[in-house]
C-alpha cells in the first residue's frame, strides 16, 4: 500500500504541473488585461504598469519567473488587492473555504447514508416515498434558490439564525446546509439503490435467517459493501464543495476562496488566479488520491 500511495503521489506532479501550465498560457491569451479601462492610459504610464509587472516580457519567460517564485513559496502579489500577496490572501480565505466545505462534506455523508439506508430498508414503503422526495429536492433544487428559502424562513420569518457573514458558528449552519443539500440527495440516492441490490445478496437472505435484528443486518453486514460505490463518489464531490462554493459564499457574504478566485478572474488578476488554482488542484488530487485509499479499505479485491 505504500508503494501505491507513493506512485499515486509521484503520478501526481505532471498533472499538476500541465495544469498550472494550461492556466497561466490560456489566461494570458485571453483578451483583456489586468490594467485595461474604460479611460486610455498615456503610453508612458502604459508601459511603466507593464514593466512594474513584468507583463511586457515573453510569456516564456514570466512563466519560468513564476515557477522560480513557487519554489521559492511565493506567488507574488495581487494585481487587484494592492499590498497584499497571494499567499497571504489564499492563507486568510481558504480555512473558511475548508472549515464550510468540510461542514458540508461530513453533513451530506451522515444523513444521505442514513437517509439511502432508511429509504432501501423501507423500499415501497411510505418512508421509502417521503426519503426520496426529499432526495430528488436536493438533485433538482439550485443552490441560490435553496439558500434564498432557508433565509426567508430561518431567518427573516422565525428570526432563528442570522442571515449571512462568518461570524460565529451559528452564522455557519444556513450557508453549511445550503452547500451540502445536493451532495447528501446524491449520496443518498447512491446509498438507496446500491443497498437495495445487497439486500438480494444470498448473505443477507443469511443473515436474517440466522434471526439476525434488521439494524444488525444493515449496518453490519449490507452497509459496507453497499458503500462501495459511495466512496468512489466522496472525491468528485469532496473538491466541488471546496472548489465549487464560490456561490453559496457570495449568497451569505463568507471571506472564502471561491469569491476571491471569481474576482481574480474577471479583473484578470493573474497571480491570484495562479494561486488558487494551485489550491484548487491540490484539493482535486488529494480527495482523488483518498477516495482511492478509501475503496481499498472497503474492498479487498482492489487492495494493492
Amino acid at each position: 500500500m505504500a508503494g501505491y500511495l507513493l506512485r499515486r503521489i509521484l503520478s501526481a506532479v505532471p498533472t499538476l504541473f500541465l495544469l498550472v501550465t494550461l492556466t497561466f498560457f490560456l489566461l494570458r491569451l485571453a483578451p483583456g488585461g489586468p490594467f485595461d479601462s474604460d479611460q486610455a492610459w498615456p503610453p508612458e504610464i502604459q508601459a511603466h504598469i507593464l514593466h512594474k509587472y513584468e507583463l511586457d516580457r515573453p510569456l516564456s519567460v514570466q512563466f519560468v519567473h513564476w515557477l522560480q517564485g513557487l519554489k521559492n513559496a511565493d506567488l507574488g502579489e495581487s494585481f487587484q488587492y494592492l499590498d497584499r500577496s497571494v499567499t497571504e490572501i489564499v492563507g486568510q480565505t481558504l480555512p473558511n473555504s475548508l472549515l464550510l466545505g468540510g461542514g458540508a462534506l461530513v453533513l451530506s455523508i451522515l444523513f444521505g447514508i442514513i437517509l439511502g439506508s432508511l429509504s432501501a430498508w423501507k423500499h415501497s414503503g411510505v418512508l421509502d416515498r417521503v426519503i426520496s422526495m426529499i432526495l430528488v429536492s436536493g438533485l433538482s433544487l439550485p443552490s441560490y434558490l435553496l439558500a434564498s428559502l432557508l433565509i426567508l424562513i430561518f431567518s427573516l420569518w422565525l428570526n432563528w439564525l442570522p442571515p449571512a457573514l462568518w461570524e460565529s458558528p451559528v452564522s455557519m449552519v444556513l450557508p453549511v446546509i445550503t452547500l451540502a443539500w445536493r451532495p447528501m440527495a446524491m449520496i443518498g440516492s447512491l446509498t438507496r439503490r446500491s443497498m437495495i441490490e445487497t439486500f438480494k445478496a444470498d448473505y443477507i437472505r443469511t443473515a436474517y435467517g440466522k434471526g439476525l435484528a434488521p439494524v444488525q443486518v444493515i449496518f453490519k453486514h449490507a452497509l459496507k459493501n453497499s458503500l462501495i460505490p459511495v466512496i468512489s463518489l466522496l472525491g468528485p464531490i469532496a473538491a466541488n464543495l471546496v472548489t465549487g462554493s464560490f456561490l453559496v459564499e457570495s449568497v451569505f457574504q463568507i471571506p472564502g476562496i471561491g469569491k476571491y478566485f471569481v474576482q481574480a478572474v474577471i479583473n484578470r488578476d493573474y497571480p491570484l488566479v495562479m494561486g488558487i488554482t494551485l489550491v484548487y488542484g491540490v484539493i482535486l488530487l488529494s480527495s482523488n488520491l483518498m477516495t482511492d485509499l478509501l475503496s481499498a479499505w472497503a474492498d479487498p479485491r482492489i487492495r494493492i
